[in-house]
């Protein structure tokens, strides 16, 4: 205990359940835990940052504090204004919903993640995925947020990258284990316009999200999940597409002779 000093950040609210949670499995590892958390669910705020609007702070107590902002805010604040030192590491979650595949560049709980890692700091974004109207297995995620932390909290950690975590869909009892693995792509059209029309008959929109199925291929999250696996995604926050790049280097190559 007090060999770490933990930072918790969220995108579903500082009264979420699963913040709370966190901070409980959290607390097996260290009594030095801080939360910094928006005030009000910031799902899908991605990586954004609040510069044109101040940020301002609630003191709810010594080591929690609510932010009027984004996630990429709380991380921001917390380790530069509010803490008395930077963390040690960065845990980000429980989201109640899944962060898979392409979902990280929308999720604003990895991207607390994502600027921890920017900052220096290790960091982990966790989430459970969960069907629509079906129970959360809050229960899953606390039964293998220990055996996935105790590793991580020991490992030799990348520069600029962090992990993302899902758990599975199901109970403890059938979870099929921990897999390492790649992130997956589902494909293209998860988020839909909805169109409606309000009371003077102007049309207005809902983003709804519809998931397609398909592209589940061997070794990725997608597959983890499907199978009832914790999926450990170790990503790189260098997005350089180098095969790509070379290409481009031969096209922009200047003429010979």
């Amino acid at each position: 205990m007090g060999q770490h000093r933990i930072l918790i950040v969220n995108d579903d609210g500082i009264h979420a359940h699963g913040i709370q949670l966190l901070e409980r499995i959290a607390r097996r590892y260290s009594d030095d835990v801080w939360v910094v958390a928006p005030d009000e669910e910031k799902s899908g705020a991605s990586h954004s940052i609040s510069m044109h609007v101040p940020v301002r702070v609630r003191r709810v107590d010594d080591r929690h504090f609510a932010v009027k902002g984004t996630p990429t805010d709380c991380a921001l604040l917390a380790i530069h204004e509010i803490m008395p030192a930077p963390p040690t590491i960065l845990l980000s979650g429980i989201n109640r919903g899944a962060n898979l595949a392409e979902d990280v560049t929308y999720s604003g709980t990895a991207a607390a993640a994502m600027e921890g890692a920017l900052l220096g700091v290790p960091a982990v974004a966790l989430s459970t995925v969960f069907t629509p109207k079906g129970p959360v297995h809050w229960d899953t995620a606390e039964a293998f947020a220990g055996p996935v932390l105790d590793v991580l909290f020991a490992a030799e950690w990348q520069p600029l990258s962090f992990v993302n975590v899902n758990f599975p869909d199901c109970t403890p009892e059938a979870c099929t284990g921990i897999r390492v693995v790649t992130q997956g792509q589902r494909p293209p059209g998860s988020f839909l316009p909805d169109r409606r029309v309000d009371g003077r008959d102007v049309p207005y929109y809902w983003i709804k999200l519809a998931y397609k199925d398909g592209n589940i291929h061997p070794g990725t999250d997608l597959e983890a999940i499907r199978d009832n696996a914790v999926a450990v995604c170790p990503i790189q926050l260098n997005m350089t597409d180098h095969g790509f790049r070379k290409r481009l280097e031969l096209r922009f190559a200047p003429p010979r002779g």
